[in-house]
């Protein structure tokens, strides 16, 4: 993009971190504009963690608090692993938008408002009764009035087939460019992610690129700016990234077990926010052999799944909390059929449909318990966007290797949450043996209910001479699989199956523990409290205090020394997204007092509330 001569006169201020928060109206196109910020972030080589976040309804009123939309992005020049907590700049296109987001600004910190949505109309529906641009609400931030829509009305101006209303829908590009300029983003990569975005649309095309050099061209000459930034590139390892959401790298996870088991991939899924995305993810990857449905309800889901499994498939279904409710029967009669099932999880506010654009981590006890009967199962959690990905290979490992259901578990803010992800090489991935039963044994019978090593069952494929067996869910004879009502054999086969489960500990490896210092309190985390915990913690450390970390990816069954690890600790922290689950699991099976932090806001926890929370328990304000 061509500089200015008044381009040169600016200075050029480095950051070494910034969180830059956009926020709009639903209609406003906020997630698009902060998705394109965030690839063209990327391609500088900052490290990155994003948050989107936006309403449950699919169209809220326009310029209601309940319809804004926000999309916040923490990029830096050193590893990162959070989106970040308070941001630096808040970007608001109207007056709902600022008045969602102003209160979670840092003091100082830079408001860009489009004063154009700052209409007497828009104010009263925000609930302002006077400009929030024009009193003393702002006094403590850096506020610049642009003129966004205006200014892109006029940029467009001649475009055949573009009318002023059409013209104000590219205000999001127009944000984009401008805070492109101000933060030295490369253009190139959006230029033509908007040319190809838009090829089939000729005129829109023209409108958004036009909108976009039009906030870029306005950052570079007009007075009210001064100063941008640089935040130079991250080191990291060397290698090929990307960024990726956590549905993207989960799905991925799920094609390289399906290939490295050499297993045909079956997915079937109800429609359900926000775990529908896994499920438009692989239908676009049927060149993998992938084999998708959308079933007519959540119970067909999950039944077609198990099915599939039973034919020699990798059967997955996924879903979030009200679709796991539904799916608890099909789950128990795969821990009886004992088949490899993995039942994805991402998890969302409840209980009911609660708030389903929201995140939330309160379904752990759902997983370890929700089903009637003694019905164990092995548990992996996701702990952030990039891990899905592995996160998903290891629960297909499980699954396949011990004949059994796996519930995987990721969240809202995993599944949206963008960060860069060094692409691993496909020939190291671990290889997954189905190993198929393939005759029957020495003397000519199969037992299809008969256990290896590990005390999983034989899995044999529907069609092959002399493997013919019965399934179904009454209970089966040890062995030969046979329907048993014996009160003896009932009780052996509840022993095996919880004993099946419970030998996965072994092959899991032991719970790791970051602790340089010797620490008296160690905080245990799950799933995405990962960034929060790990950021916290670095920073209680720089600040002389002894904490020590660990998070769990296997919570059923845990791994061999985690009572070792525990009891080595006066003081146990364990944050979650729920009220206290995994809390109640530690104190049951260690008869150890833990200490819980919990949040329910429907946001994720942040680095900066933690330390907070860490450093008030280290100084005896909380026991």
């Amino acid at each position: 993009m061509t500089k200015t001569a008044g381009e040169l006169t600016k200075a050029v201020e480095e950051k070494e971190r910034v969180v830059v928060r956009f926020a709009g109206d639903s209609g406003d196109g906020i997630q698009l504009a902060g998705d394109r910020f965030a690839a063209a972030t990327a391609l500088i080589g900052n490290d990155l963690a994003t948050l989107p976040d936006f309403p449950a309804e699919i169209r809220a009123p326009a310029g209601t608090l309940a319809g804004v939309s926000a999309f916040q992005i923490h990029f830096a020049s050193r590893e990162i692993l959070t989106p970040g907590g308070r941001p630096n700049v808040l970007v608001v296109m109207n007056p709902a938008a600022l008045r969602v987001n102003l209160a979670e600004l840092e003091r100082g910190g830079i408001v860009i408002a489009n004063e154009d949505g700052f209409s007497d109309h828009n104010l009263r529906k925000a609930g302002y009764e006077d400009n929030p641009l024009d009193d003393e609400t702002l006094a403590d931030y850096r506020l610049f009035r642009v003129p966004m829509t205006s200014m892109t009305v006029r940029a467009t101006d001649g475009i055949d087939g573009i009318t002023a209303r059409d013209a104000a829908r590219s205000k999001n590009l127009f944000a984009l460019g401008l805070v492109s300029w101000m933060y030295s983003r490369p253009t190139d990569q959006t230029l033509a992610w908007i040319e190809e975005k838009f090829a089939a649309k000729p005129a829109v095309q023209a409108a958004n690129l036009a909108a976009f050099r039009a906030g870029y061209n306005f950052g570079e000459t007009a007075e009210l700016l001064q100063v941008h930034y640089e935040v130079k590139p991250a080191p990291a390892e060397p290698g090929t990234y990307r960024a990726v959401n956590g549905t993207q790298a989960l799905a991925l996870g799920l094609i390289a077990a399906g290939i490295r088991s050499g297993l045909p991939l079956f997915l079937a899924s109800y429609p359900i926010t926000p775990a529908s995305e896994i499920l438009h993810e692989l239908s676009r990857r049927k060149r993998f052999g992938i084999r998708t449905v959308q079933a007519e309800d959540e119970i067909a889901a999950a039944n077609m799944a198990l099915g599939a499994a039973f034919g020699g498939h990798l059967g997955v279904t996924a879903t979030s909390g009200p679709g796991m409710d539904l799916k608890a029967e099909t789950i128990g009669l795969a821990v009886m059929l004992e088949l490899p099932l993995l039942v994805v999880d991402v998890q969302r506010a409840g209980p009911s449909t609660g708030m389903p654009t929201k995140t939330e981590a309160a379904d752990l006890l759902m997983a370890m318990h929700g089903r009637h009967g003694e019905s164990p199962l092995p548990i992996v959690a996701a702990a952030t966007p990039a891990g899905c990905f592995d996160a998903a290979l290891e629960a297909a490992r499980i699954a396949v290797t011990y004949r059994t259901p796996v519930i995987l578990l990721s969240d809202t803010f995993l599944a949206n949450s963008s960060e860069p992800w060094l692409l691993p090489d496909a020939a190291q991935l671990p290889g997954i043996d189905p190993g198929f039963a393939t005759a029957p044994t020495g003397d000519g019978d199969f037992r299809p209910y008969a256990r290896d090593r590990n005390l999983a069952r034989p899995w044999a494929l529907p069609g092959t001479r002399g493997l013919e067996h019965v399934i179904g869910g009454l209970e089966k004879q040890d062995g030969t699989g046979t329907i048993s009502y014996d009160a003896d054999n009932h009780a052996r086969m509840t022993e095996l199956r919880a004993a099946k489960v419970g030998g996965i500990a072994a092959d899991i490896g032991p719970l790791e523990v970051d602790d340089p210092d010797g620490a008296e309190m160690l905080v245990l985390g799950w799933g995405s409290t990962y960034g929060a915990i790990t950021g916290a913690v670095r920073r209680l450390r720089r600040r002389g205090k002894r904490v020590a970390a660990a998070h769990l990816l296997h919570l059923s069954p845990l791994p061999q020394n985690t009572a070792e690890v525990l009891r080595a600790y006066r003081r146990i922290l364990i944050p979650e997204v729920n009220t206290g689950q995994l809390v109640k699991v530690i104190r049951a099976e260690f008869l150890i007092d833990a200490e819980s932090y919990t949040k329910v806001e429907g946001l994720p926890i942040f680095a900066e509330e933690l330390d907070a929370a860490i450093e008030e328990r280290l100084s005896g304000g909380t026991s």
